[in-house]
């Protein structure tokens, strides 16, 4: 990191959280597959990815000569929270249940038999 003129403890402290969902968010969906496990997949990584996304705009920078361009730093600093509330969302959408919105009939309750929810009928 020193290439980067970024501290150590400053990407531990930028990129850990969103590594450390990562780590158990997967572990989770392994354990406990969603209906749309890509997507949960896809908002874990984009996650990690808007974490990353100023370390890597450094070395963009670094690597062009570029690092006097404020205009497309102010883009990038607000393209990060945008992708993180991106990336929330498809998470929410990945993980709702569109089964769960589904009406039944008045007077029936569910039955929990393993992991499938079945009516009382009569």
């Amino acid at each position: 990191m020193e290439a980067l003129a970024v501290p150590w403890f400053v990407l531990v402290r930028h990129l850990g959280p969103p590594l450390f969902l990562l780590v158990v968010g997967g572990t989770l969906l392994l354990w406990r597959p969603p209906r749309r496990r890509g997507l949960a997949w896809t908002a874990l990584g984009t996650n990690l990815l808007a974490a990353a996304l100023p370390f890597l705009w450094i070395a963009v920078q670094r690597a062009a000569g570029a690092g006097d361009l404020t205009v497309i730093g102010l883009a990038m600093t607000l393209l990060q929270p945008g992708l993180v509330v991106l990336a929330w969302l498809v998470l929410l959408w990945a993980l709702v249940d569109p089964r769960s919105h589904e009406r039944r009939p008045r007077g029936a309750a569910p039955d929990r038999v393993g992991d499938r929810v079945t009516e009382n009928v009569g």
